[in-house]
């Protein structure tokens, strides 16, 4: 009987869904990526990587269709930023882990960099997620914050894409060395913390409401 390490385990079941849904799975989850659904490019894209290494997905696919994914995302966070404001915004935020202190940076952040800040943050974590709806709640130019969303998630997720290509020529290898049971210990711990934080969070609101009552 073979026994799958954790993380051997889900990089097996996030390539096989990938595999099996297409590119449509890539360009829905990017989506997400790019509101404020708690879904990183860097746990979607490498994966991608590993189709492109096995000839299942094409380099060309895979960036359109990614890139496609993030603009969705991001326009739809944008018009919920500029037709409903911030309240609207932190209303329903909450459902997806928004963290209030993570909006007010992301805004501060926008307000003081400017337009171009819609390209620089598709490379900064917490900021790609959130900086949309800043973007929106400013009117920002609509053409131009679409042109800076193409070329900045364009190219990120081209970089995870590589990053999973050239890390499948040397997963088995991985698999087999001393770190293996280093990346389990890893991936237990980033579960451990988003369950924890998910926990803290309905805790204080839970707290907030009762505060307000």
């Amino acid at each position: 009987m073979i026994v799958l390490s954790l993380t051997e385990a889900i990089a097996n079941w996030a390539v096989s869904f990938m595999e099996m849904t297409g590119y449509f799975s890539v360009t829905i989850l990017m989506a997400l990526e790019s509101m404020i659904a708690p879904v990183p490019s860097e746990a979607v894209m490498p994966f991608a990587g590993f189709l492109v290494e096995q000839g299942k997905f094409t380099w060309t696919g895979v960036i359109f269709f990614s890139t496609l994914g993030s603009i969705i995302g991001s326009l739809i966070s944008y018009y919920v930023g500029s037709l409903g404001g911030r309240a609207l915004v932190l209303r329903f935020g909450k459902y997806l882990l928004l963290d209030k202190h993570h909006l007010d940076l992301t805004e501060n952040y926008f307000n003081k960099k400017g337009d171009i800040t819609i390209f620089i943050s598709r490379f900064i974590p917490v900021v790609r997620h959130l900086i949309s709806i800043p973007a929106g709640i400013a009117k920002m130019n609509i053409w131009k914050f679409s042109l800076y969303t193409i070329i900045g998630a364009g190219l990120w997720n081209a970089f995870l894409t590589w990053v999973g290509y050239i890390l499948k020529d040397h997963w088995d290898a991985l698999l087999k060395s001393q770190w293996k049971h280093l990346m389990d210990v890893f991936f237990v711990g980033i579960i451990v913390l988003i369950f924890g934080y998910f926990v803290y969070k309905l805790i204080q609101d839970k707290k907030k409401r009762s505060a307000n009552n």
